[in-house]
C-alpha cells in the first residue's frame, strides 16, 4: 500500500485541501479549501441544517445524505457542535441543506483526487 497516498487521503478527509497541501499542490489546496468551506458556511448561514445519521429511522436516503455530509470532515463536526440549528420554516432551508451536502460530496471527490495524485495516475 502506498503510505503517501493513505496519509494524503486521511488529511483530505479530516480537512478540505489538507491532502493536496501535503502533496505539494499548494494553490490547488487553497482553492479547494476555499470552495468547500464557502459552500459549507453559506449552507449554514442561509438557515440550513446538517443531516444527522440517526435523525430519521428507517429512511435510507437520509442516512446516505448524512454520510455524504460527513464527507466535509472536521467542518461537519464543528457545524454540529457550534452551528445554527436551522429553521425549517425558512424559505432557504432546503438550499442550505443542499449546500452542506454538496460540500461533503465535493470533499469526498477531493479525497479520491489525492489518491490519484499520490499514486501517479494524475499528473
Amino acid at each position: 500500500m502506498n503510505t503517501r497516498a493513505l496519509v494524503s487521503m486521511a488529511l483530505a478527509l479530516v480537512f478540505p485541501g489538507a491532502g493536496h497541501f501535503y502533496l505539494g499542490r499548494r494553490a490547488r489546496a487553497i482553492a479547494f479549501c476555499a470552495i468547500v468551506v464557502l459552500l459549507f458556511v453559506v449552507g449554514l448561514a442561509i438557515d440550513g441544517r446538517l443531516y444527522v445519521y440517526g435523525e430519521s429511522r428507517g429512511q435510507v436516503i437520509t442516512r446516505i445524505a448524512s454520510l455524504a455530509s460527513m464527507g466535509s470532515g472536521a467542518l461537519y463536526f464543528a457545524g454540529l457542535a457550534f452551528g445554527p440549528a436551522g429553521d425549517i420554516r425558512s424559505m432557504t432551508f432546503e438550499y442550505g441543506r443542499t449546500f452542506t451536502l454538496t460540500a461533503g460530496l465535493m470533499n469526498l471527490l477531493l479525497v479520491l483526487d489525492c489518491w490519484d495524485i499520490a499514486t501517479g495516475r494524475k499528473p
